[in-house]
C-alpha cells in the first residue's frame, strides 16, 4: 500500500478515532479514582431513589430540579441522618466493649472454659490435640487479637480524622452527583445507550438488568440486614447480653451473606446457654433465631433480592464475598451486578447461538424461491 493512500485511507481515521476515545476514557476514570467511592455510591443513590424522583415530577409539573432536590433531602432524612446516628452509637458501644474485656469484666477466657467443661471426652480431646485447651495460650491468643484489633480502630480512627477534609468533600461530591443524576439521568442514559456499539435489544436488556439488580440488592440486602440486625439485637437485650447494639450490627453486616449471615453471632451463643445450663435460654434463642430472624432470610431475600436479580443463592453469596474482599462494603452491590451481568451476556450469546444454529445456511448452488410462473 502506498503512504499517500495508507494515511488518507478511513480506515487509518477511524482506528485513530477509537484509539483517541479509549486512551480518553481512561483518563477520564484515572482521575476519577480519588473519588470512585463517592461517585459509585452517588450513582446507586440516584439508581435505587429514581422512582421518587419520577413520582415527585409528576407531582410538581415537571421541575426536575425542585424534584431532585427533594428527592435528595429524603435521602439526607431517610439514609444518612440515621447512619450518622448509628455510627456513633456504635463507636460508644464498641468503646464500652472494649473497657469490659481490658477490665476482665468480660472474660472470653472464662465463657470457653465453660464450654470446654461440659463437652463430651471424645471432643474434649479433639480441641486439646489442636492446643485449643491450653487456657494461658488462649488468654495470649485472645489478648493480641485483641490488642490487633484495638490498634487497627485507633489507626483507621486516626486516619480519618486526619482525612476528614477528604470524607466531608467525597461526601458532598457524592450528594452533588445524585442530584444532577436525578436531575439528567434520563437523558445521560439515552446518549449512553445510543453509543454502546451493540444491537438495540442487547443493549435494552443489559441495561435493564443493570438496574434491576442494583435495586434488588441495595434495597433487598439493606432491608434483609436491617431486619435481622433489629430483631437479634431486640433477642439480645431481653437475654441481657452486653453489647445487644453491637452485636446487633454485627449480625446486620453479617447478613448481607445468605443463608449463614446473622446465624453466625446468634447461634454460638445459644449453644453457650445450652452448654452452661441456661437451657431454656439456648433453645427460646435457638427457635427464635431459625424461625424469626432465618424465616427474615428465607422469606424476604427471594421476593426482594432473588426474584428480581433471578440468581440462585449459591451465586449470589459467593459474588458478594468476592465483591467484598475486592472492593470492600461496596462489593456487596458490585460482585452481584457482575455476577449477574455476567449470566446476562452469556445468556444473549447462548440464545444468538442457538437462534443461529437453528437456522439452516443457504447451500451452494441454491436459489431464493420465488412466485411460481405458468409453463408456456
Amino acid at each position: 500500500m502506498k503512504f499517500k493512500t495508507f494515511v488518507t485511507s478511513p480506515s487509518l481515521e477511524n482506528k485513530a478515532f477509537l484509539a483517541l476515545m479509549i486512551a480518553a476514557s481512561l483518563a477520564f476514570v484515572w482521575i476519577l479514582l480519588p473519588f470512585s467511592g463517592a461517585v459509585f455510591w452517588g450513582a446507586v443513590i440516584a439508581i435505587v431513589f429514581m422512582p421518587i424522583y419520577v413520582w415527585l415530577l409528576r407531582k410538581w409539573k415537571q421541575r426536575r430540579t425542585l424534584a431532585a432536590l427533594a428527592t435528595l433531602f429524603l435521602v439526607v432524612l431517610m439514609v444518612v441522618l440515621p447512619m450518622t446516628l448509628l455510627t456513633g452509637m456504635l463507636v460508644k458501644e464498641g468503646a464500652a466493649l472494649y473497657q469490659r474485656v481490658q477490665s476482665g469484666q468480660t472474660n472470653f477466657v472464662r465463657y470457653f472454659e465453660q464450654v470446654v467443661a461440659v463437652l463430651p471426652s471424645g471432643l474434649h480431646d479433639l480441641l486439646k490435640h489442636f492446643g485449643l485447651t491450653d487456657v494461658s495460650e488462649l488468654q495470649a491468643r485472645i489478648t493480641e487479637a485483641i490488642g490487633r484489633g484495638s490498634q487497627m480502630i485507633a489507626t483507621y480512627v486516626y486516619s480519618m480524622g486526619q482525612n476528614a477534609l477528604d470524607l466531608i468533600v467525597g461526601f458532598f461530591v457524592m450528594l452533588y452527583l445524585a442530584f444532577f443524576l436525578l436531575r439528567d439521568g434520563a437523558a445521560l442514559t439515552r446518549r449512553i445507550r445510543a453509543a454502546v456499539p451493540l444491537a438495540p435489544a442487547h443493549r435494552q436488556h443489559l441495561a435493564v438488568k443493570f438496574i434491576t439488580v442494583i435495586r434488588a440488592t441495595v434495597k433487598g440486602n439493606i432491608l434483609v440486614a436491617a431486619t435481622q440486625g433489629t430483631l437479634g439485637g431486640l433477642a439480645f437485650w431481653f437475654f441481657g447480653i452486653q453489647g445487644a447494639l453491637l452485636w446487633a450490627v454485627l449480625m446486620g453486616f453479617l447478613s448481607l451473606l445468605p443463608a449463614i449471615g446473622a446465624g453466625l453471632i446468634w447461634l454460638p451463643v445459644a449453644l453457650y446457654f445450652l452448654v452452661t445450663g441456661a437451657i431454656w435460654q439456648g433453645v427460646t434463642l435457638i427457635i427464635y433465631g431459625v424461625f424469626v430472624i432465618g424465616l427474615v432470610d428465607n422469606v424476604l431475600r427471594p421476593i426482594l433480592v432473588g426474584k428480581d436479580i433471578q440468581m440462585p443463592d449459591y451465586l449470589v453469596l459467593i459474588s458478594t464475598l468476592g465483591g467484598m474482599a475486592v472492593f470492600g462494603i461496596s462489593g456487596f452491590v458490585i460482585g452481584p451486578v457482575i455476577a449477574a451481568m455476567f449470566m446476562a451476556v452469556w445468556d444473549l450469546f447462548a440464545t444468538a447461538r442457538e437462534e443461529a444454529l437453528a437456522t439452516p445456511e443457504p447451500r451452494e448452488g441454491d436459489t431464493p424461491a420465488g412466485p411460481a410462473t405458468p409453463e408456456a
